[in-house]
Formats: structure tokens, C-alpha cells, sequence
């Protein structure tokens, strides 16, 4: 009888791979190694790339990246009824791990589809678009605030003591 511990030819037992839907840490990123992903960032930024590399802190690697920006319908006029969208070249990526809000693998039989409700646009037109768009959030934003401090309601620093 051969001792406890050892199978049948004196051999140890083989520790047993885990999938990696069992991971709960960066080690889940093992799968998305090599393929091509949509990274949505906190900032609101939109990448695509091939995963190349990540860290314990789920710090990535992004290679052939490109940024998506996306104008929403009636940006440019209340007639509009299609959103536009431009990439733009961004090449080698290394983004932070904490700035990662979503990220998915991409279908590539799907990649060169336009998105759903959205039509490819001249880079600069876009841009000046989201620019624009993003001034009057921002413009928006500040109004609600302010309105709201009227009225007894606190933002998230108005409540800090400068030191």
C-alpha cells in the first residue's frame, strides 16, 4: 500500500487548475490576454485594443488602441435623430487599474459594424461637438449646484474647511 499522500505509481497528487471564472482579482484578466477589449474609463473615455499586459493591480497594456467619441443624438440639432462617433489613434495605452469602470471582450465579427444608432463622423466635427457638450454638462452641473445650495443642500467639497 503505497503511503498517504502519494497515488498509485509514488507520485504526489496534482494540484488542480482553477477556471478562471473562480478568480475575483486581476487573475480573472488571464483570459482576456491577446484579445481585443472595449475599456470604458471613469473619465467617460471609450478605448478599444488588444490586452497585452496587466499587473497584480489590474493595471493594462493596451496595444492598436483607439478612442471612441461618441456625440449623443441632438447634439447638433433637435432634428438629429443618429448620434456620430469618431476614433481616434492613441497606439501603445497604459491605463491605471483604479480608473477602469467596464471592460468587455469584443466580438470580432462585429468589430467594423458602426455602433447601433450612430454614424461615423470627421474626427475634428466630432470633437468639437463633445468639447461643446461636455461645457454645457458642466455649465448644467454647476446651475444644480448652486441651486441646491440655496435651498440648504450641500455639494461634495462645499462642506470642507480650507487649511
Amino acid at each position: 500500500m503505497p503511503p498517504p499522500g502519494l497515488l498509485g505509481g509514488g507520485r504526489p497528487p496534482q494540484p488542480q487548475q482553477l477556471p478562471a471564472q473562480m478568480f475575483t482579482t486581476a487573475a480573472q484578466l488571464l483570459d482576456l490576454t491577446d484579445k481585443k477589449l472595449m475599456v470604458a474609463l471613469r473619465d467617460g473615455r471609450k478605448l478599444t485594443g488588444i490586452l497585452r499586459s496587466w499587473d497584480q493591480f489590474a493595471n493594462l497594456v493596451l496595444q492598436q488602441t483607439k478612442e471612441r467619441i461618441f456625440v449623443p443624438p441632438g447634439t447638433q440639432s433637435p432634428a438629429q435623430t443618429r448620434g456620430l462617433y469618431a476614433d481616434v489613434d492613441r497606439g501603445i495605452f497604459v491605463v491605471r487599474g483604479e480608473n477602469v469602470l467596464l471592460m468587455g471582450e469584443i466580438d470580432l465579427d462585429r468589430d467594423d459594424d458602426p455602433p447601433p444608432g450612430y454614424d461615423l463622423a470627421d474626427l475634428e466635427l466630432v470633437q468639437t461637438l463633445a468639447k461643446q457638450k461636455k461645457a454645457e454638462e458642466k455649465a448644467k452641473e454647476k446651475r444644480k449646484v448652486k441651486k441646491l445650495s440655496t435651498i440648504g443642500f450641500e455639494g461634495e467639497n462645499v462642506g470642507e474647511a480650507l487649511l
